[in-house]
């Protein structure tokens, strides 16, 4: 069976769940692989999976024979469909084809089945039972087996690592060919997904974790495919340029995470780096950044007879742990364990406090050979209020954010799912 774009886009959500698994294999300039690997699926399908499945074969706008032998094997073979789209993107094919799917659960696959087949079933068997929202297939768990050249594991890693730092993503594997997620969660995500490309993954599974959506993580066999025509420095250049984008857009409120976890019945459960009050936090940082502040020009004071750099090191040193305690029980309320982790991260974020405090020193030192005490004290208020912006943004985005986070726990393993 073979349709077009617009026989696609004319299913609405109302449409009754048919099936319980679309399968979605994106293809661009596959002639040669394609007509194997779907026959290998669609039998494994027919003889080993416990759950009704179709294939959808999205050709994004090859040059080749793979529309030809899409609608071949669309004719051929019961349960496939061929769709053809008119522009490349791996993640415009999932969103065309995810957005009008009639399954219960939607899924997809790169098309050289570089992921075993039996974990197919673990995939999908959390997100029919109800008991996660999202599946992704994980190479990078210590269960995993994965062959690959050590150029690609260490990209791999150093990316997952940034998105854990940056979006403080907390699933194991973004860039796995091997997801799946409930159709009506994929349905109400899609329209706010931008990317059409490779980084379409980590903007749907950020914003998926961002709307309190349950993730299960499936340790996987994988074999790197020697043959792929993925572009690593291209690719690595628009994901970094997609984190960036994502970050802003997260951090603007441009993205209506609120709004999506009421649709998504998940509005009690709490958002990690979105405060319930915003205002609230930032007022209680204020009031104590404005105490710590005061403190710091008191001991800078006192300890001057050593230096303006001394001075200026142990008025911050000791202001900084002081700063780091309050804000820690009185604006991002936590408590319990983790006390000593989150000094030690404060520490950091001094270390940075102390390089712009004790850098305006130094630049205005060297602008002026003896400068005032009052200039001298306008200077560090200035740099001290700059300083304090960035704590805040660090104390938010990464101190604190891990424990916000723990609290919530949506993150689940396959075995966790099974239970």
């Amino acid at each position: 069976m073979t349709m077009t774009s617009d026989a696609i886009a004319s299913m609405t959500d109302a449409t009754p769940r048919t099936v319980d698994v679309e399968i979605v294999v994106p293809v661009y300039n596959e002639e040669t692989d394609l007509e194997r690997s779907v026959r290998r699926l669609h039998a494994y399908l027919c003889a080993e999976f416990p759950f009704s499945a179709t294939i959808t074969i999205a050709d994004n706008a090859s040059t080749d024979r793979t529309w030809q032998v899409a609608t071949g094997l669309a004719a051929a073979l019961p349960g496939v469909v061929a769709v053809h789209l008119d522009a490349k993107g791996r993640g415009r094919a999932l969103h065309h084809a995810w957005s009008s799917s009639s399954a219960r659960v939607v899924a997809y696959m790169d098309v050289d089945l570089s992921t075993d087949l039996a974990a197919l079933s673990p995939l999908v068997a959390p997100l029919l039972s109800g008991h996660s929202d999202v599946a992704i297939g994980s190479r990078l768990s210590r269960s995993a087996h994965v062959i690959r050249g050590p150029k690609r594991e260490f990209i791999s890693r150093c990316y997952n690592l940034l998105l854990r730092t940056t979006l403080r993503a907390r699933f194991s594997d973004a860039q796995c060919g091997f997801k799946a997620m409930r159709a009506e969660c994929a349905q109400a995500l899609l329209p706010h997904v931008l990317d059409t490309a490779w980084f379409f993954d980590t903007e749907l599974l950020v914003l998926a974790e961002r709307s309190g959506l349950r993730i299960a993580e499936v340790p996987v066999d994988w074999v790197d495919d020697p043959d792929s025509r993925v572009d690593i420095a291209a690719t690595a250049i628009a994901d970094l340029r997609g984190i960036a984008r994502l970050g802003r857009a997260l951090m603007r409120g441009d993205v209506p995470v609120r709004e999506l976890r009421q649709q998504l019945g998940r509005g009690s459960v709490a958002v990690p780096g979105v405060p319930e009050s915003l205002a609230r936090q930032a007022i209680r940082f204020g009031a104590i950044g404005a105490m710590s502040t005061i403190a710091y020009l008191l001991l800078f004071l006192m300890f001057r007879p050593f230096g303006a750099q001394a001075a200026n090191l142990l008025a911050l040193f000791a202001t900084a742990i002081a700063n780091t305690a309050a804000n820690r029980r009185f604006t991002f309320g936590v408590r319990g364990v983790g006390a000593a982790r989150h000094q030690a991260q404060g520490l950091i974020v001094f270390g940075l406090g102390l390089a712009l405090t004790s850098g305006s020193l130094a630049l205005l030192n060297a602008l002026a050979a003896h400068p005032a005490r009052a200039v001298e004290l306008a200077v560090l208020v200035a740099a001290n209020l700059a300083a304090t912006a960035l704590r805040f943004v660090l104390f938010r985005e990464w101190v604190f954010a891990g424990s916000r986070a723990a609290e919530q726990k949506p993150l689940v393993t396959s075995s966790e799912a099974a239970r």
